[in-house]
């Protein structure tokens, strides 16, 4: 499946940006990924950055467009697929940048940082709140997220980053991460689940 954009949502659930101290959003918080950072997860070895202090984990749900946003479209006519994505991110680089005011690229777009499950049919808006997200680490889960708690829901996401930046077939967006992130060591095995069904693992290497 051809990528092209990948837009990424920060602090998109109360209790992550509490978490990590930060204040919550009045509007969507976006950034972007550049597309080398994209990869799927199918059990392979991912390398982390090393020498750059701790890379944390961020369990989010990745939706796919299948055609360019128009605001006459409805979500569920624009998504055809999902995945279980986690957004890596060196996290003492990005308290740095955070502190300078500097954007979050060095600390959210190096080599595996948009990962992904292989991709899923979209089911639909309603349908897909029915369900929870989790990824595991070394056979215990560190994150559960539903798409119910997101603090800008998916048709306020796809809305304003059309309206803002542009929105087309081929573009993908990681919606944001509930609470529970943490650091991952090398020889971390990672599995993203939906519906409690495993979707796709990564080991973690160096």
């Amino acid at each position: 499946m051809s990528i092209k954009n990948i837009y990424c949502v920060g602090r998109n659930y109360f209790l992550h940006a509490q978490e990590l101290n930060n204040a919550v959003p009045t509007s969507p918080m976006i950034f972007t990924k550049p597309s080398h950072a994209f990869t799927e997860a199918k059990g392979q070895i991912l390398k982390m950055p090393t020498g750059k202090g701790s890379v944390h984990y961020e369990a989010e749900l990745v939706i796919h467009l299948a055609k360019d946003y128009e605001p006459s479209l409805k979500v569920d006519e624009i998504i055809d697929q999902m995945a279980i994505g986690v957004d890596f991110t060196l996290r003492e680089v990005q308290d740095e940048l955070k502190k300078k005011g500097y954007p979050w690229l060095p600390a959210k777009g190096f080599p595996h940082s948009a990962l992904v499950s292989p991709w899923i049919p979209f089911a639909g808006i309603e349908a897909i709140g029915n369900h929870d997200f989790t990824l595991e680490r070394n056979g215990r889960e560190v994150q559960r997220g539903n798409i119910k708690d997101m603090i800008f829901p998916i048709p306020i996401l796809i809305e304003f980053i059309g309206k803002e930046f542009g929105l087309g077939a081929g573009d993908i967006i990681f919606t944001g991460t509930p609470a529970g992130v943490g650091a991952v060591q090398e020889g971390d095995h990672l599995v993203m689940n939906w519906k409690e069904n495993k979707v796709g693992e990564c080991f973690i290497g160096s």
